[in-house]
């Protein structure tokens, strides 16, 4: 009985768990898409514009996804605010994560705006830092929409509707689509921007975002029972201070993990325009893969953030567990698929007949390979670490993250790409290395502490009078 009564939980929290994921995945995969699709467009405007625009786009979303990430510490609250059924504190959570929307997009602006000077000092050429410059002046302006949205699709999401989340994410992204062959390229009688209009269109795809979902939540019936957009002249220091005090960790985590894939990059445009390029092209194709991990990871928060919520730690477990197999399941399909299409996954960035072309695709391949299977472990960390998002434990992966990417990732990468001759795949490998490091890592922390937890509600329950 107790065998059937398991499989039968297993199954009913796969099945709300995917009710959760598939959307939020679907709105990163549409994400990601769009970047996918300014690295098409920067390739047909040559190697040159390929490599600053790929520069510009990965360091401009380092910083992005940092401060996102800073934001990201409502989820956890909003999910166990949810799960506790405390309707109040799921409202002033939302009102007090877009404030700090606010104080970050005005800190991270100017930061943006000169970061052309900071790229000739790490050994950028002139041409790159400056067209690079041309994307992120414009770029900048979607900060704030981008991190608003992420406050409001957590409260979406907390509360188990996910789906919206979705179609408006896809209904941008075929504007930014479109907006990126329209401006990008000058069709139909636009003037050809290049980069600027990359970078414009972007912004305007944020903002299209984060109003849409806005008004989706004044205009849904339980949503907009909570208030949200009521009263946000009110400040709470107390859950700021809270927020920060999860949220901060997480975009240290994220800083610390998209650093080590910047500082790379970095480092393959050290190695030559070639080896840069085709490094964009991979990179790119990560990026499309890891959101799927990533979509996950946020459903993950949700439901274990729940649980915690209810005090079912058992349930928990259960979920965080169940979102590991699942993500590194997901990426070992695309995986597969890589290792299949290597070189028509490189023919989407570049004209393969073209001989000039030649040497980018024989880099890329290989690093493609690497980066395929790094893709599998990097399904079971990031899924990991949302489950201890759920939790609300972010100081301590913060830590071991810390130590997996660039203890261990960027030490080996950097001794197999430079001492060891192996150039750009020895730092993929390096990279694949750290993330291997920080799964097993989070895994552990993850069993030690929902363990820990677990024994704690237990004592608690058993002490009279508690």
């Amino acid at each position: 009985m107790s065998s059937h009564s398991d499989r039968s939980n297993i199954r009913a929290e796969i099945q709300k768990f995917l009710k959760l994921a598939v959307p939020l995945v679907s709105a990163q995969l549409a994400q990601s898409v769009t970047g996918f699709a300014d690295t098409v467009v920067m390739g047909r405007l040559g190697q040159e514009t390929l490599a600053a625009g790929g520069l510009a786009s990965i360091t401009f979303m380092t910083l992005l996804n940092t401060a996102t990430s800073i934001v990201v510490g409502v989820s956890p609250l909003l999910a166990a605010a949810h799960g506790a059924g405390d309707k109040s504190r799921v409202t002033q959570v939302t009102r007090q994560g877009l404030w700090i929307s606010v104080v970050l997009a005005i800190a991270l602006m100017p930061i943006v705006g000169h970061l052309d000077a900071l790229m000739l000092q790490l050994g950028q050429t002139s041409r790159t830092a400056s067209l690079a410059n041309e994307y992120l002046d414009v770029a900048l302006w979607g900060i704030f929409p981008a991190l608003g949205f992420t406050v409001l699709r957590s409260v979406v999401a907390g509360v188990s509707q996910a789906r919206p989340v979705m179609v408006i994410a896809i209904a941008w992204t075929l504007f930014d689509i479109a907006g990126n062959y329209i401006l990008g390229l000058g069709m139909f009688g636009f003037p050809r921007l290049g980069l600027v209009g990359l970078a414009l269109t972007s912004a305007l795809s944020f903002w299209g975002r984060f109003l849409s979902l806005a008004v989706y939540i004044i205009w849904h019936k339980q949503l907009r029972n909570y208030g949200i957009f009521q009263a946000l002249h009110q400040i709470k220091p107390r859950i700021i201070w809270e927020l920060l005090w999860l949220g901060a960790p997480i975009g240290i985590a994220t800083a610390i993990e998209y650093g080590l894939f910047n500082i790379v990059t970095f480092l393959m445009g050290t190695l030559g325009t070639e080896i840069l390029a085709a490094h964009q092209i991979v990179l790119q194709t990560t990026v499309v893969f890891y959101m799927v991990p990533l979509g996950m990871s946020y459903a993950t928060t949700v439901r274990v953030g729940q649980w915690l919520g209810q005090q079912n730690l058992k349930a928990a477990k259960r979920a965080g567990y169940v979102s590991m197999v699942l993500g590194a399941g997901s990426m070992a399909f695309m995986a597969i698929a890589v290792l299949l299409f290597p070189q028509q996954i490189v023919g989407l960035f570049i004209d393969l007949r073209d001989p000039a072309n030649a040497n980018v695709l024989s880099i890329a391949v290989p690093m493609l390979f690497v980066a395929a299977l790094g893709e599998i472990v990097d399904g079971v960390q990031r899924t990991a670490n949302g489950a201890l998002q759920g939790l609300q434990d972010t100081r301590v992966p913060m830590l071991l993250g810390f130590l997996a990417y660039w203890g261990a990732g960027l030490t080996s990468g950097c001794l197999l790409g430079f001492q060891f001759g192996l150039g750009g795949v020895g730092l993929w490998i390096g990279q694949s290395i750290g993330l291997a490091i920080a799964s097993i890592a989070f895994i552990w922390r993850f069993r030690t502490l929902s363990a820990r937890k677990q024994l704690q509600y237990s004592l608690c329950s058993c002490t009279p009078n508690s």
